[in-house]
């Protein structure tokens, strides 16, 4: 599952580095994805609307085994 995770995730990583920004995988575990936002996504303020519209969205489509994903 971690790696099916880190390949989706290698997907969006240009649009972040794009704005600056990178999302690093912390963990996998029942369902739920935890990732650290770095970089300008780290202070941005629309980085809760990131995390959600975007990063969930597009790894719950991939892969409907995931439930959420968090920022730790």
């Amino acid at each position: 599952m971690r790696e099916k995770v880190e390949e989706v995730l290698n997907k969006i990583r240009p649009s972040l580095e794009a704005d600056g920004g990178n999302v690093e995988l912390v963990e996998v575990s029942d369902g739920t994805v935890k990732v650290s936002l770095t970089g300008a996504c780290a202070g941005c303020p629309m980085s809760a609307m990131t995390l959600k519209m975007g990063i969930e969205k597009i790894l719950m489509q991939e892969i409907p085994e995931i439930k959420e994903v968090v920022a730790v």
